[in-house]
C-alpha cells in the first residue's frame, strides 16, 4: 500500500509505522491521519505482526496538528478534522497489536496526544520532550486531555495544561507517561528489542490483553470483575491457553497457533 505521509513496513513480527512530514514537524493534518487510519486498519486484517512501533523521521516526533488545517476554516471543517483524530486514536486502542510510541524528539499538543493513545511508550533520554502546548495559542487542547489524563494523574495532567511547558522523558517517566527511557543514540535498536520481547506471546494473548485492558479500566469495580471473570473463563478454554499451559507442566516451549487469533 502507498502512502504519502507515512511509511510503513513489517520485520520479524513487528510493524513499523514512521511519521513521514518532517519538514511539518510530521504535524497531524486529515489525509496523514486518515493514512494512519488505513494503514492500522490493514494491519489489523491481515495480522501479520503481534507489535507495531509508532515512530518520526526528523527532529521532532510530532507537533500536535498542522495549523493551517484550523487557523480561518470553518467549524464544520476542523470538526470533521477532530473527528478523523478520534478515529484514528481510537482505532489504536482496538486493533489487536501492541503499540509502542518510539519517541525520539518533541511531542506536543497532538503529539502528546498520539504518545498517550498508544500502549507502551519509549523515549530517547536527551531529546524527546513532551507537552500540552495549546495555552501558548490560547487554544485548549481539549482532546489530548481525553487521552493524557487517563494516562497520567489528574493534576499532572492540569499542570501540562496550565504550564503548557516541555516535559524531559525522565519526568514524563516519573508521571507515567513514558514506560522505558533509552539513550538516544540506541532509541531505535532498544525499542525494536522490547518489541520482540512482547512479540514472544502468541497473537490471541496480546489481543486478550490490550482488550480486556481497555474495556475494564472505565468500568466500576464491580463491573470489571463480572466482565473479567467471563475473560478468563473464556481464554482458559481457547487453543492457546490450553497448549500454554500443557507447554508449562511439560517444561517445553510452547507451540502457538496463530490461526486461532480471537
Amino acid at each position: 500500500m502507498e502512502y504519502k505521509y507515512i511509511l510503513y513496513e513489517e520485520k520479524d513480527e513487528i510493524g513499523l509505522l514512521t511519521l513521514n512530514r518532517p519538514e511539518k514537524r510530521n504535524a497531524l493534518g486529515r489525509e496523514a491521519e486518515e493514512e494512519i487510519i488505513r494503514c492500522l486498519e490493514d494491519a489489523a486484517q491481515r495480522h501479520q505482526v503481534k507489535v507495531i512501533i509508532l515512530r518520526a523521521r526528523g527532529d521532532v516526533f510530532c507537533a500536535g496538528h498542522d495549523r493551517t488545517e484550523i487557523l480561518n476554516r470553518p467549524v464544520s471543517e476542523i470538526r470533521r478534522l477532530f473527528h478523523t483524530s478520534f478515529k484514528m486514536m481510537y482505532l489504536i486502542r482496538t486493533v489487536p497489536q501492541c503499540i509502542i510510541a518510539q519517541v525520539q524528539g518533541v511531542a506536543m499538543a497532538g503529539g502528546c496526544h498520539l504518545v498517550a493513545a498508544c500502549d507502551l511508550v519509549t523515549a530517547g533520554e536527551e531529546k524527546a520532550k513532551f507537552g500540552m502546548t495549546g495555552l501558548i495559542y490560547s487554544y485548549n487542547c481539549s482532546t489530548p486531555t481525553v487521552a493524557v489524563s487517563r494516562a497520567i494523574p489528574q493534576k499532572k495532567c492540569m499542570e501540562m495544561l496550565m504550564t503548557a511547558r516541555l516535559f524531559s522523558a525522565r519526568e514524563a517517566m516519573e508521571f507515567h507517561l513514558v514506560n522505558k527511557v533509552f539513550p538516544d543514540d540506541q532509541l531505535e535498536e532498544m525499542t525494536f528489542a522490547w518489541a520482540k520481547e512482547i512479540a514472544q506471546g502468541s497473537k490471541y494473548a496480546i489481543y486478550m490483553a490490550k482488550q480486556v485492558f481497555y474495556a475494564q479500566v472505565e468500568m466500576t469495580e464491580w463491573q470489571a470483575y463480572q466482565y473479567a471473570k467471563e475473560m478468563m473463563a473464556l481464554a482458559a478454554v481457547s487453543p492457546n491457553a490450553i497448549e500454554g499451559f500443557t507447554a508449562f507442566i511439560e517444561k517445553r516451549m510452547p507451540k502457538w497457533d496463530e490461526s486461532t487469533v480471537f
